[in-house]
């Protein structure tokens, strides 16, 4: 097998930082290269190099691309040879249809008048081959994740692609989007097409990878084949975080109190089809100490019941009332929710969680300015002393409380969104998909920081679409679907099967 890709002695340099430090990566016609480490290990950096966003000459190391050598200055440029790169963002445009984002800046024109026939007939196609039934003139707000990835991936196709690159591709998605994703994947391998595949979900890895590419601190640790498996999860983790990690998940040690929140008969409308109950007659309640999970599929209502008990941030609440040490509490806006004792960490760490234009320093004291002002003026010497204690507190790595947030990793950008909450002093914490895109020595940290919060008798609420995950770090078990509570049980007697037979027959 041929190779259509060789990446040698890639070395890339920011001011006071080497991100890549000679990298080498090969990749061979018609093959399913992951690339895996630790967020901050150079991966993103080493594909901004390959795709041209860092242009040549900007970087030490050659690119050979079918065997020539290759000096893209744009995304332009790697995109004619059939170099197309799907970031974990997707770059859809919401309210324009499908065909027109798969022929966004590549109209198919006549006379400078778009032929719309010909760009539904070639949108028609494209659909087909990645198993998408919709109409080319649906709008891509109307599909779920799923469906928009696979929009994404028919729009590399509609550019000839050879090599494909995917940075995270399933983070958003349920099990069986996934699965659908993944064996289109092979689909396009039989098909002569080229793949690199970014991703810190490294079962997704083991099963459809050839080979994989491990980074940290921005070298190149190792390269395995996975022909007959002989290199396991725990091969990859060891080499991705320098260490062998024998538990996933810290040990649990629960010192459970009395209840601390009640929720009863919680009901919330759509914010748009007012006819449909995202959350239906929801009752829970959380104890002081304890780490409760919320299990369920995508589109099961589990964020729309956090954010709506958040301030009424989803939805209309139509009915149901919330109970904090027995007496009734008003939650009907954010800072009364937060006086109340509630904090939310968002699932869209990077659209609701963050300021990515602004520092570590600006961000940390966000969910509580009142307590780093005087005369309602801020106070900078405080808000730096704030943001200093939780970078130490949280091991947030960073150059300094000046970074900027967009240029952290996705786990150290995921700290300083739990620093901003915990600044709050919450009584109870609402954690959505916390680890969703991060690695598994980040996960570990922020498993760790769940733990000791619990210990010191917060009240912690995870959701996670990552079963694994919740097994591992909760005590008890709520199982929703369909905006409902169809089951409850201690953690230690839950398995994925029950969980699953939960949903399954809550839905007959």
């Amino acid at each position: 097998m041929d190779n259509i890709l060789e990446m040698r002695g890639i070395t890339k340099e920011f001011p006071g930082v080497k991100a890549l430090d000679n990298v080498n990566m090969t990749v061979r016609r018609g093959e399913i290269r992951a690339l895996v480490g630790e967020n901050g290990a150079g991966k993103s950096t080493l594909m901004k190099v390959l795709s041209g966003v860092y242009p040549h000459g900007s970087y030490d190391g050659e690119i050979i691309y079918e065997g020539r050598p290759m000096a893209f200055r744009t995304i332009a440029d790697s995109e004619r040879e059939g170099i197309i790169i799907i970031h974990q963002e997707l770059a859809l445009v919401p309210g324009l249809s499908i065909a027109e984002n798969i022929f966004l800046g590549n109209e198919i024109a006549r006379r400078g008048i778009i032929d719309w026939r010909e760009t539904h007939q070639r949108t028609a196609a494209l659909l087909e081959k990645v198993g998408l039934r919709e109409n080319p003139e649906t709008r891509v707000d109307e599909l779920g994740l799923g469906k928009q990835q696979l929009v994404e991936i028919a729009k590399a196709l509609s550019k000839e692609v050879k090599l494909l690159i995917l940075d995270e591709p399933t983070s958003s998605l349920n099990e069986k989007d996934s699965d659908a994703l993944l064996e289109l994947l092979h689909d396009f391998r039989a098909q002569g097409i080229s793949a690199i595949l970014i991703s810190h979900k490294l079962n997704e890895v083991s099963k459809v990878a050839d080979s994989i590419t491990v980074l940290r601190d921005g070298a190149t640790v190792s390269h395995k084949d996975c022909a007959g498996g002989s290199y396991s999860e725990a091969d990859i983790i060891r080499d991705m975080v320098g260490r062998s990690l024998s538990n996933r998940y810290p040990p649990r040690h629960p010192k459970i109190g009395e209840t601390v929140m009640e929720v009863r008969n919680w009901t919330v409308r759509h914010p748009t089809h007012s006819e449909r109950l995202a959350v239906d007659n929801v009752s829970f309640h959380v104890r002081r100490g304890e780490v409760l999970g919320i299990a369920g599929l995508m589109g099961a209502g589990r964020t729309e019941l956090a954010m709506s008990l958040f301030g009424g941030s989803y939805g209309t609440v139509v009915g149901g009332e919330v109970l904090l040490h027995g007496k009734p509490v008003d939650v009907s806006s954010i800072p009364k929710a937060i006086k109340a004792g509630l904090a939310y960490v968002t699932e869209d760490r990077k659209g609701c969680g963050l300021v990515l234009g602004d520092t570590i320093r600006r961000n940390v004291p966000l969910a509580n300015l009142e307590a780093i002002a005087v005369n309602t003026v801020i106070d900078s010497s405080r808000e730096a002393g704030v943001a200093v204690d939780y970078r130490g507190m949280l091991n947030i790595k960073c150059a300094s409380i000046e970074q900027e947030t967009v240029n952290l990793s996705g786990g150290n950008q995921q700290k300083v969104v739990l620093a901003k909450w915990l600044f709050s002093d919450p009584e109870i914490l609402i954690l959505d998909e916390p680890t969703r895109g991060i690695d598994v020595g980040a996960k570990f940290e922020i498993y760790v920081i769940i733990d000791k919060l619990a210990a010191q008798g917060k009240s912690v609420i995870v959701i996670s679409s990552e079963m694994p995950e919740l097994l591992g770090i909760t005590d008890r078990l709520y199982v929703m679907n369909e905006g409902r509570f169809v089951g409850e049980m201690p953690t230690p007697e839950a398995t994925q099967e029950k969980i699953m037979s939960m949903i399954i027959n809550s839905g007959e």
